[in-house]
């Protein structure tokens, strides 16, 4: 019972932290996705580097900041495309870095910088060219991308608890043996009918059909992104990437099916010009 209550506490607290970032405006949003982007990255090295190289990581968590700043001015003010190119000198300087190691039997660690960049920076920079079209701030659609990634993983939790530890295969025994083919399916339903749902009161500007391919894509997704990062944990032996939200572990924890599906959901509408950059 206590357990459910601080689980419920700091989801409540968590959901209220988004929905604000989300919708108050262009700044809030910006402060949000820094906090999501560092934090995320933070425990991702962490996991990965333990306290090795924390003068690299750093440096890799400032190119991570510069390019979402750098494409924040993008969308928010207009400023050149071009500008983008300035976030690679500070990713130089974490290469050159490289070569000053003296345990040269950890070189291959570096890796895991550039993987960090790729795997959470890049992805949450993508946000800004979802909530601003024509320099205007539209944050509810961001907010209605992360609530079909979230009925994704209810709906695969609650139908996995139901019947999915009684019938049916496990999806990735060997990597969540939690996670069943019936919860997937759940996940997929539920994904999808919100989806439809958020098309049909606004938050998204597409046919009822591209949302339901859009909540389709998304969840596919989505899983392979909490099966990814579980595959990380799974490697280096921890049980939560972190312990920031008391009952629910931590950043990546809570955005790693978000870091693949909102990605791809924000592909396939730009495919259709739902979305023009």
């Amino acid at each position: 019972m206590k357990s459910l209550i601080t689980r419920t506490i700091s989801g409540i607290a968590f959901a209220i932290i988004m929905v604000t970032g989300l919708l108050v405006n262009k700044f809030t949003f910006a402060a949000l996705m820094l906090l999501i982007m560092v934090g995320c990255l933070m425990e991702f090295y962490s996991m990965t580097m333990r306290k090795r190289f924390k003068t690299s990581r750093a440096m890799a968590i400032i190119s991570a900041v510069i390019l979402f700043l750098l494409a924040f001015g993008i969308g928010a003010f207009g400023w050149s495309g071009r500008i983008l190119g300035l976030a690679f000198i500070p990713v130089i300087l974490v290469m050159s870095a490289s070569l000053y190691t003296k345990d040269r039997d950890s070189f291959g660690e570096f890796a895991n910088l550039y993987t960090g960049l790729l795997y959470i920076a890049f992805p949450l920079t993508i946000t800004n060219f979802v909530v601003f079209q024509n320099n205007q701030f539209q944050g509810i659609i961001m907010l209605a991308f992360f609530i079909i990634v979230w009925a994704s993983d209810v709906g695969a939790y609650c139908f996995g608890m139901a019947l999915g530890q009684k019938y049916g295969k496990k999806l990735f025994p060997e990597i969540s043996p939690k996670k069943s083919w019936i919860g997937a399916i759940g996940g997929f339903i539920t994904a999808m009918g919100v989806a439809l749902l958020m098309g049909h009161i606004g938050w998204i500007n597409a046919p009822w059909y591209h949302c339901l391919a859009l909540g389709a894509i998304m969840d596919v997704f989505g899983v392979y992104g909490d099966l990814f990062e579980s595959q990380w944990k799974r490697h280096y032996a921890i049980k939560d990437s972190g312990n920031i939200l008391p009952g629910h572990g931590g950043f990546l924890d809570r955005f790693d099916s978000a870091l693949f599906a909102i990605p791809m959901g924000v592909i396939y509408l730009s495919c259709f010009k739902i979305f023009v950059f």
